[in-house]
């Protein structure tokens, strides 16, 4: 079961933390729990995984559609907090490539 939770930074940047396992049966929920990241204008936007375990092919497509909806409205799409695990997942699909690494 994949958990979510969005802040936001004294720096205005909009924080969603991810953890658990953000598999195919759980990518609807997040996305809705992310609609408020689709709809953000001109501030920055993190995506914590720090305690996120595993993502499906559909959760990376999550990712990038939030990359292309924040690179619209002006907004910079940051990853921090990749375990190994994730960061092999991010070289091999060339998110680490699109997305700025923190």
């Amino acid at each position: 079961m994949t958990k979510t939770e969005l802040c936001e930074e004294e720096d205005g940047r909009l924080v969603m933390h991810i953890e658990g396992r953000l598999d195919t049966p759980d990518a609807d929920k997040v996305k809705k729990d992310m609609q408020e990241l689709y709809e953000c204008h001109d501030r920055d936007i993190v995506l914590d995984l720090t305690d996120l375990k595993y993502v499906c092919s559909s959760g990376l497509r999550l990712f990038l559609n939030l990359l292309q909806e924040g690179r619209k409205n002006s907004c910079n799409v940051t990853v921090t907090g990749l375990s190994p695990y994730l960061h092999k997942v991010f070289d091999e699909t060339g998110f680490t490539r699109l997305f700025k690494l923190d």
